[in-house]
């Protein structure tokens, strides 16, 4: 369901017993691309998300030098331009993808490149400030050139860069990860603080690529290499599953009281499992078996066995939503099936992701009769509801929001439309082919 708008109707069914393999994890996909395309050498990725944000990223850096083999199934090969950045002859367009154009700006921002970063719509709305700011700071040139104030497309010119100490005003990996790629192409070392703890892939990844980098407390350093930039050594690597995908059905399997689900091959990185967390004290059963080889030292995995159950609403705010926040749309809609309140706060950050997820989770939750609060940081949600289904549904192009609700309407009477889902390719192609799987019914309209 790539390419034009598309609308489905997703027919009520849950299985009571499943299995589901998530796609490669996007975040550590897009990472590897990037960094893997500045080896000296041909790496091979298996597990590779093969959905437009992460192909959009390894798109830039085809045209930024390196060379990119789709081979079958899941498998890329990249040959590195072995950090000879080329000036590229057009924009770089990164589509939808946030986490690919704040990454890019960091590498670049040092880089013997001029070159011209955009994206879709949606990713021209979207705040960049935060990430130029602290690398301004550290000598960058960036042009902001966008029709909104602080968005994209951004011109940046590279420059010789300086290392910088930047405590972070608000807990951000994408903005903790842009600074560290252009602390590679600094001299000195460059230092972040965060506020509270973030998703560490990038930090993991350079680690074990054998970059210099050092964690000590909520501060992360790298050393510099100057406009040199690193020498990143061509390797083997294989991508654990997203748990981010993979939570739609934990989330579906949760709720579904007496509901077996097995998840396998999923990444079980600490700072990405608050999820699991939640649910736990929501009521379900989930237990965690970790992949017993050498594999899962640099990023942790396994299998999940998750165990249906009568929920029980929850708060959930503080530390735990910056390693839960994209999470939080299919937490909310758990939070329509459980018993009582969920509450979602401290999560203002929603407002500023694909869509404003906050008002977009309220609308259609309403649409689909669930008793929904707004909040400027979060939402309330009160349950649980008997859904009746034939709700109209809209994704406002935001893919977590189109796979949301088609979970929410496994759980209605009769089957529910969900508009503008060719959004769901930017991070879950066969996400349509596995809510099939677990018991669902899709129909394109």
């Amino acid at each position: 369901m790539t390419g034009a708008v598309a609308t489905v109707a997703v027919t009520p069914g849950l299985a009571r017993d499943g299995e589901v393999t998530p796609p490669g994890d996007k975040s550590i996909s897009q990472r590897l691309g990037l960094l893997l395309a500045l080896a000296g050498g041909r790496s091979v990725l298996t597990g590779f998300l093969r959905g437009e944000d992460a192909m959009a990223t390894l798109g830039a850096m085809g045209a930024l030098g390196a060379r990119v083999h789709v081979e079958r199934g899941d498998t890329v090969a990249i040959d590195g331009n072995a950090g000879r950045l080329m000036t590229p002859v057009r924009p770089l367009d990164l589509g939808n993808s946030g986490t690919g154009l704040r990454l890019l700006t960091g590498l670049l921002a040092g880089g013997a490149v001029e070159a011209v970063l955009t994206g879709d719509a949606s990713l021209q709305t979207r705040p960049m400030t935060r990430i130029c700011d602290p690398l301004e700071r550290m000598g960058a040139d960036i042009e902001l050139r966008g029709e909104k104030p602080g968005c994209a497309p951004l011109r940046i010119r590279g420059r010789p860069l300086h290392g910088i100490r930047y405590e972070m005003p608000v807990a951000s990996a994408q903005v903790k990860s842009a600074v560290l790629l252009a602390g590679l192409y600094a001299e000195g070392d460059t230092t972040v603080v965060e506020p509270a703890p973030t998703r560490d892939h990038t930090e993991r990844l350079l680690r074990a690529l054998g970059l210099p980098v050092r964690v000590e407390g909520p501060a992360v350093t790298v050393r510099g290499f100057g406009s040199r930039g690193p020498r990143v050594r061509a390797d083997r690597w294989a991508v654990p599953g997203d748990l981010s995908s993979a939570a739609f059905w934990i989330g579906a399997a949760a709720a579904r009281e007496g509901m077996r689900l097995r998840v396998r091959n999923v990444g079980l990185n600490p700072r990405r499992t608050a999820l699991l967390d939640v649910l736990r004290r929501m009521g379900a059963g989930i237990d965690v078996e970790p992949a017993a080889d050498g594999e899962a030292d640099w990023e942790p995995r396994g299998d999940l066995r998750v165990t249906g159950a009568r929920l029980r609403g929850t708060e959930v705010g503080g530390a735990e939503v910056p390693n839960l926040i994209d999470e939080l749309p299919i937490l909310a809609v758990v939070g329509a099936l459980a018993e009582g309140e969920t509450r979602i706060r401290d999560a203002a950050e929603l407002r500023v992701k694909e869509s404003d997820r906050i008002a977009a989770l309220c609308a259609n939750l309403r649409a689909a009769g669930v008793d929904a609060e707004e909040h400027p940081d979060g939402l309330s949600v009160r349950g649980p509801t008997r859904l009746a289904g034939d709700a109209v549904l809209r994704s406002r192009g935001d893919h977590r929001v189109a796979m949301a609700f088609a979970v929410l309407a496994l759980f209605a009477r009769r089957p529910s439309v969900i508009e503008d889902v060719a959004c769901v390719a930017t991070s879950y192609p066969g996400f349509w082919t596995d809510l099939a799987r677990l018991g669902g019914g899709v129909e394109r309209l």
